[in-house]
């Protein structure tokens, strides 16, 4: 689809940000994609803002992965949106029917009226032909809104738990079980967190959420009434041309204002046995789904078990790619490798049966992955992690975290894991 671009200078792009952020309270399909200034040689942008509105019929969306490639090869234009984790359905012979309080259907993806690219000092409006006419009023708007509406305060929030602590410990063994069988060798055993006939304003919550947080892929998603707000540091899967890039997260380490404790909390990390264990068994797999489309010799561990910090805490990362046909569907790669190996186990398909058993809720959104398809097929998508999920009809208020079940977990240990990577998500919407 042919579109308008238009480029402006800014000099403040901290407000600028918020500005835009509120500006999106307008439309009723919104994906923001914030790096937070996390630069590495695979980042393809700084911060996207893709819009739609509801009550148009001039841009395309769809909840099938399969006219989602049709679009992408037909029309050469953009798509934004999500896939959910039980999208892993329509892949294995697996099914879900835990609790779904959330609603989000399955995948949606859509072709944005209105794409907004942030930079240090620029910007730039790439708007379909039916709205271009709105670039100068929207950017002088946006220039213009010095006073934004990001501190709007929660309302009822009680946070509850899925699993107490004790059932949380039976379950934990019951999976130690199945490992000690030899049914897997590790899996990602989640919990949900939730407070029931609240209201949160997503924006507020999300403004705040990324600035105690600033992770590399920072998410926020508005489905009409569905809302995901996500601190995510960690990327599911990228495609650049004939390159695949994926960088499973597997072992996490709490930060600590004293600097010599912080380093010696990363060291430990970078250390310790069983954390190392569970990310080379995760990479291992990664590079088995990698290896469906890539072409012979050509799946590289570019770089293992590498700690990296931030604001909330440490990560054990591991990076791997592989070399691919040009003529590769971008959808097949997805479909080759989703759900993402950091949040299932090994072998796969075996985990995610005894995750589904054990686990209480229906992981939905979580877990799965937000992102986009560029005009010539190329992608980048995240891994659903550090997130609050939000039914503002329902007032439901959601977020979940996990911790990997190898034969070395102690209960006790995975459970003090779960409420680090729980600290942020539960400080923002208490506060």
């Amino acid at each position: 689809m042919p579109r308008t671009s238009r480029s402006f200078s800014i000099s403040d792009n901290i407000n600028f940000k918020k500005a835009a952020l509120d500006w999106t309270r307008n439309y009723k399909k919104v994906v923001w994609l914030d790096s937070n200034k996390h630069t590495d040689k695979y980042s393809f942008l700084n911060l996207v803002v893709a819009v739609a509105r509801q009550t148009t019929g001039s841009f395309f969306e769809t909840e099938s992965i399969d006219e989602a490639q049709n679009f992408i090869d037909k029309e050469k234009d953009w798509l934004f949106g999500y896939i959910t984790y039980d999208f892993k359905n329509n892949l294995e012979d697996l099914k879900s029917e835990n609790l779904d309080l959330l609603d989000f259907p399955e995948l949606h993806l859509f072709c944005p009226e209105k794409i907004i690219f942030i930079n240090e000092s620029t910007v730039e409006f790439k708007y379909l032909e039916n709205c271009k006419h709105e670039i100068e009023e929207d950017f002088q708007n946006l220039i213009g809104k010095t006073k934004t509406q990001l501190d709007l305060p929660s309302q009822g929030i009680h946070i509850q738990m899925r699993i107490h602590k004790d059932a949380y410990f039976g379950k934990v063994n019951k999976m130690l079980e199945h490992i000690h069988r030899g049914d897997i060798y590790e899996a990602n055993f989640c919990q949900e967190f939730y407070s029931s006939e609240s209201i949160i304003d997503p924006w507020s919550v999300y403004h705040n959420l990324n600035a105690i947080s600033q992770p590399p892929f920072a998410t926020f998603l508005r489905l009409e009434d569905k809302f995901l707000l996500c601190a995510s540091p960690e990327r599911y899967l990228q495609r650049n041309g004939e390159m695949v890039v994926s960088q499973p997260i597997k072992g996490t380490a709490k930060r600590d204002a004293d600097l010599e404790n912080d380093k010696m909390l990363k060291n430990q990390l970078e250390k310790n046995p069983k954390e190392r264990a569970e990310n080379i068994m995760i990479t291992d797999l990664v590079r088995n789904d990698l290896s469906k489309s890539a072409l012979k010799g050509s799946v590289h561990v570019q770089e293992l078990c590498k700690v990296h910090t931030y604001k909330q805490v440490h990560q054990m990362i591991s990076t791997v790619s592989s070399l691919i046909d040009a003529e590769t569907p971008s959808t097949q790669l997805i479909k080759e490798t989703f759900p993402m190996g950091s949040m299932t186990g090994a072998p796969k398909v075996s985990a995610m049966k005894v995750i589904e058993d054990l686990e209480e809720s229906k992981r939905g959104l979580y877990s799965g992955t937000v992102g986009y398809f560029k005009p010539n097929g190329d992608f980048d998508f995240n891994v659903v992690i550090r997130s609050i999920l939000y039914n503002a009809t329902k007032k439901y208020v959601s977020y979940s975290v996990g911790s990997a079940i190898t034969a070395q977990s102690i209960p006790e240990k995975e459970y003090e894991e779960c409420l680090i990577k729980a600290k942020a998500m539960r400080s923002v919407l208490e506060s």
